[in-house]
């Protein structure tokens, strides 16, 4: 089994896939990034920047990857979309599995694609890939859920090319329900979803995504909800230490994305928190992977 990676950033699909496939070689034009990933993975070889990539070059492969750059569809963003250069490089991903028609995609992006414009821009990926040949399932996972206490919502793709073997992966866990604490301090029932939905099916589909409510007195301070926010590229949040407040290192943003200590080490500390923002959280990949290879 062998793979493409694209918009690779610091090699987080890389580590989640270990040893289940080989690499054909990855995409990243951050220079920090990439020297992060070539001081781990050396021997990948360095295709560049995407929008330069002659696809019928590269070699055959079965699995294309990356979480193609989220920050035009971010809630945290300015929320562009296709109208921002970044959105549109999902168009670039598009055009490589073309040609290279691999079995399977799996593409990563931030919870807010899924409602970007009424729908609009998810309904346009996905019926992309379809047009491509590929059935997709897709559902949005958290992080917490994958042995890190951070809560970190990504929607996850997966393409299967039609006529090829079509293993079910989504959904992952059971469903599940949250309880908020009420006005009486009773829990009241009410049901939280995403669903987890596939194309080219007659079945209904959901599942309940667990999500620990954080409940705010008017002063900020936390009552309920024990995972670490989101680790982002400005790195923005903070945690309590007494009375004080103070910055994630970025050891802890490391092990929040289940990334080795001192993965990022070589870099200032600012671009540290910057790659790690952008990266994908090798458990939850390695968890994908497991089921998909």
């Amino acid at each position: 089994m062998k793979y493409l990676s694209l918009f690779s950033g610091i090699g987080g699909f890389e580590l989640g896939i270990g040893g289940k496939a080989e690499c054909i070689g990855y995409s990243e034009i951050d220079k920090y990034a990439i020297q992060i990933y070539e001081k781990h993975f050396p021997t990948h070889t360095a295709f560049g920047d995407i929008t330069k990539i002659e696809a019928a070059t590269l070699p055959n492969f079965d699995l294309l990857v990356g979480g193609f750059p989220c920050q035009s569809f971010s809630i945290a963003g300015k929320r562009g979309g296709f109208s921002d250069t970044r959105g549109t490089l999902f168009f670039e991903i598009a055009r490589i599995a073309r040609e290279k028609q691999p079995r399977f995609l799996l593409l990563e992006n931030v919870k807010g694609l899924l409602s970007h414009d009424k729908g609009r821009t998810f309904y346009t990926i996905i019926s992309t890939l379809d047009e491509l040949g590929y059935d997709c399932q897709w559902q949005v996972l958290n992080s917490k859920n994958f042995g890190v206490p951070q809560n970190r919502e990504r929607v996850f793709i997966i393409g299967h090319l039609r006529g090829t073997r079509r293993p079910q992966v989504f959904p992952f866990g059971e469903d599940d329900k949250i309880y908020p604490i009420n006005s009486k301090g009773t829990k009241s029932k009410t049901k939280h979803t995403f669903s987890t939905i596939a194309t080219n099916t007659k079945r209904k589909e959901s599942n309940y995504i667990r999500q620990p409510l954080r409940f705010l007195t008017r002063n900020q301070k936390n009552i309920e909800g024990d995972y670490s926010f989101t680790v982002d590229a400005s790195q923005t949040s903070g945690i309590r230490k007494g009375d004080k407040i103070r910055r994630l290192t970025p050891t802890e943003c490391e092990r929040l994305q289940s990334f080795p200590d001192d993965w990022t080490e070589g870099v200032s500390d600012t671009q540290r928190y910057k790659c790690l923002g952008n990266a994908v959280t090798v458990n939850v990949v390695q968890a994908i992977i497991e089921k998909l290879l």
